[in-house]
């Protein structure tokens, strides 16, 4: 019995050893990444339930809260995010990339890096509870959305509660 415990022990050492060995960012990318919705995922913002309604997703990770946060839309994610509570917290955000995501039903295979992503806001096309801000992966996709359905092209940074705030349906 005592061999045993030891023998765990040991395993358990050498398992924490191997884990402390990479840095805490390292260890969170690890896990990190977006996940499919399934149909009871609700808004994190709004509660409403996220496969109920058309337009672009978002999921992000935040410090002190376990897994990832889902959201209906990108605007309801961006209102979380401008929260000056929740600003410096979130470590990843995604978001469909809709030049290759169906509007109706995005794909759950469609998450890219929202940080690096193209937005536009003010077009016409309809996401939860109105105006959201279609998410594309490149520059071009966003322009020619833009062309097509109305709105301006904006980038991460550049979207703030004002924004946010401002936004409307361009038709």
């Amino acid at each position: 019995m005592r061999y045993l415990l030891t023998k765990i022990l040991f395993v358990l050492l050498l398992s924490a050893g191997i884990l402390t060995g990479c840095t805490e960012d390292e260890q969170a990318a690890m896990v990190q990444q977006a996940v499919a919705l399934e149909s009871s995922d609700e808004c994190h913002l709004c509660g409403m339930i996220i496969t109920n309604y058309p337009g672009p997703k978002g999921q992000l990770f935040s410090k002190g809260i376990e897994g990832n946060l889902k959201f209906c839309s990108t605007r309801d994610m961006f209102a979380f995010i401008a929260d000056p509570e929740n600003k410096h917290n979130v470590k990843q955000v995604f978001v469909h990339d809709m030049a290759i995501s169906p509007w109706d039903h995005p794909d759950e295979e469609t998450y890219v890096d929202a940080r690096e992503a193209f937005f536009v806001i003010g077009h016409g096309k309809p996401g939860a509870m109105g105006a959201t801000l279609a998410s594309f992966s490149k520059q071009e996709d966003a322009k020619a959305f833009a062309e097509i359905e109305g709105g301006e092209v904006l980038r991460f940074d550049e979207i703030d509660l004002e924004v946010l705030v401002n936004m409307t349906h361009s038709h």
